[in-house]
């Protein structure tokens, strides 16, 4: 799932330069690289397997069942 945000030309600019910079994937993996380095935010917070899928509702759901 995505999200549009809004951000100034000059913000963009810096994203594009820094995703080839630290040779990220895309602005989302660079946005999360600066807020961990900036707030030490543990890799634990990000998930064993940050390739996996997200949970779905009917995975939720079948892991609720008795």
């Amino acid at each position: 799932m995505s999200t549009t945000i809004q951000v100034s030309k000059k913000t963009a600019q810096i994203l594009r330069d820094l995703v080839k910079k630290k040779k990220a994937k895309n602005y989302d993996e660079v946005i999360m690289r600066l807020l961990a380095e900036r707030y030490k935010i543990p890799k634990s917070m990000f998930g064993s397997n940050p390739n996996l899928a997200p949970f779905t509702e009917e995975d939720e759901a079948e892991s609720h069942e008795l």
